[in-house]
């Protein structure tokens, strides 16, 4: 079930059925030559997506598609948020569903940067209930889709070389699968871009000119990419399946 797709009503008889629900998170950024700016909001939502599509049970909302990006601002059409602009929308994003009854809130991230501030932002839902000596009425879960169990062991196998850390093949290729009219191609210039520290937007331009590091996105393909969605949605099922029953501290 897709929230956006459905109406109040659905949404209140579901939450009769399930009080779990899964938020792609992701960013909107550079992903060199190749890689659409979207890719790590698209890649979590493609795969939840592809998950609910097997499971009518899932309930899948809207994506956050804006995420902590100030690194990659010298390359056209990023768009990032400041931490304290990205936690406080978590935090609201969260206690306007908690106010509808939902009680386990698993999100799916695409972009490593939004890590530290996912969890920043948990840890200040939690604090609000603490303070006030009341039990969390909420359970959240942080998972990024490329640690979801089986999904690197497949990409180290499909890309033993040059898959690097960002602008990689697996990314480029999960939305090459789920877009196919949407690839782009490009000469990349070495093959296998060089790796390095991420510091400041500048700086970042001027180590890696063409927003690689370390990848050779020339290696995706649509069936590599099915390959990793098809693995990445499975174990999602599984996890929330686990998640939405759970009980005590998630």
């Amino acid at each position: 079930m897709i929230l956006s797709f459905s109406t109040w009503p659905e949404i209140e008889a579901q939450l009769t059925r399930s009080r779990a629900i899964v938020i792609p998170v992701g960013s909107t950024e550079q992903h060199g030559p190749t890689g659409l700016l979207g890719t790590d909001a698209l890649c979590p939502e493609i795969i939840a997506r592809e998950a609910e599509r097997a499971d009518e049970a899932i309930l899948v909302g809207p994506s956050f598609n804006v995420g902590m990006a100030q690194h990659h601002m010298a390359f056209p059409g990023t768009v990032t948020l400041r931490p304290s602009t990205f936690i406080a929308a978590v935090r609201d994003w969260t206690q306007s569903l908690a106010a509808h009854g939902f009680e386990r809130i698993y999100w799916l991230n695409g972009h490593g940067g939004n890590v530290a501030s996912l969890e920043a932002a948990f840890s200040e839902v939690y604090a609000e209930h603490s303070l006030l000596g009341r039990a969390a009425s909420v359970q959240l879960r942080l998972r990024n889709w490329w640690e979801l169990p089986g999904v690197m062991r497949l990409i180290g196998e499909l890309f033993p070389t040059g898959h690097g850390g960002h602008a990689t093949p697996s990314e480029v290729a999960v939305t090459q699968w789920a877009y196919p009219d949407r690839i782009k191609t490009a000469e990349l210039t070495p093959r296998i871009a060089p790796t390095g520290p991420i510091r400041d937007a500048q700086d970042y331009r001027a180590r890696f000119p063409d927003g690689r590091i370390g990848s050779d996105p020339a290696q995706a393909t649509p069936e590599k990419g099915g390959r990793i969605v098809a693995v990445a949605a499975e174990a999602l099922r599984a996890e929330l399946g686990a998640f939405a029953q759970s009980t005590g501290s998630a």
